[in-house]
């Protein structure tokens, strides 16, 4: 099934696309002898989480028996509550979330995984350990080391804007919970803004815009955008920022710029000056699918499972391929 078509069928359609009707109580499985892996994605807007769903559908094209499928959150918080709910009504046999709310999601997921169906979180979390399995990169360390590679790169005095991520979801919780742990630690340096961006590049450019459209109109005279460093948490929204400060006529080369994800937009910023680094975070997606595959031949998995992100500045960026 290409994910593709199930953006252009839009998660309204989804059951359709899972191919089991309200009335069907046999459960995928014992019905049709297909083991069904059914993914709630917070977003397919996302190029990002695009790929991630790209990605574990690959992974499980090799496998007959198992139908993938994945649901389209459109960014929405109770869509992605309300697709992880039907998905538990038609008992499939092993559900994937990406939890856009650490804490909203909890009940749906708890009431999956206490009905019996695997639960494997891919790369965000969810309150609580009503679940089988996380896959991902451990965030509070990869901002802690973003938040001392600026340090040093400010000498250990400037100012610093935090472009976060959905707030609500826990790489964005902590993302900016291990930074500012970290950059605490050297006092000459002050967090001028915490602003969220969704990870989008279309948020971060309206929310750098009006940052800038405020300073202006505070301190007319001042020169430079009001800050010396710029700690995005994705590559997609340091780009929407950089669009920002290029419009209003900023040179974006002049600013310590660190990303998250190592896109290949974010190697050629590097590469041309305007990036000073990004993080390698892989989607998880093999990795949660191997996970999975475990899971249904029932075999023991690890109850976390770390992978294991790079920090990619001009020294190394010919050596390490982006993630897409």
């Amino acid at each position: 099934m290409n994910v593709l078509k199930v953006l252009m069928l839009g998660a309204l359609c989804f059951l359709a696309v899972v191919g089991l009707g309200a009335s069907d109580n046999q459960g995928p499985s014992q019905s049709s002898g297909v083991r069904v892996v059914a993914f709630a994605q917070d977003t397919l807007a996302n190029d990002w989480r695009l790929s991630q769903a790209r990605q574990l559908e690959a992974a499980f094209e090799a496998y007959p028996d198992i139908r993938f499928v994945v649901s389209n959150a459109s960014g929405s918080t109770a869509l992605q509550v309300q697709h992880i709910e039907e998905f538990t009504d038609q008992g499939v046999d092993l559900l994937m979330v990406s939890p856009r709310d650490v804490a909203a999601m909890k009940p749906a997921i708890s009431r999956a995984y206490r009905q019996g169906i695997p639960v494997v979180l891919i790369t965000r979390h969810v309150l609580g350990d009503d679940y089988t399995s996380f896959v991902g990169p451990d965030d509070e360390a990869t901002a802690a080391e973003a938040a001392h590679f600026i340090a040093a790169q400010l000498h250990g005095s400037g100012r610093v804007f935090v472009l976060q991520g959905v707030p609500t979801a826990s790489t964005a919780i902590d993302r900016t919970r291990g930074f500012l742990r970290e950059i605490a630690n050297y006092p000459e340096i002050q967090v001028v803004a915490v602003e969220p961006g969704n990870y989008l590049r279309s948020d971060a450019l309206r929310v750098m815009d009006a940052f800038l459209e405020r300073l202006l109109a505070s301190s007319p005279n001042l020169e430079g955008p009001g800050f010396d460093a710029l700690y995005s948490q994705s590559d997609s929204m340091a780009a929407g920022a950089r669009i920002a400060l290029e419009m209003r006529g900023y040179d974006s080369s002049q600013i310590i710029t660190v990303g998250i994800d190592y896109i290949d937009e974010a190697r050629t910023a590097i590469r041309r000056g305007t990036q000073t680094a990004s993080f390698v975070y892989p989607t998880s997606a093999q990795e949660a699918a191997d996970v999975a595959l475990r899971i249904l031949e029932g075999r023991e998995v690890p109850r976390v499972l770390r992978v294991p992100t790079t920090l990619v500045t001009k020294e190394n960026v010919e050596s390490v391929e982006p993630i897409f």
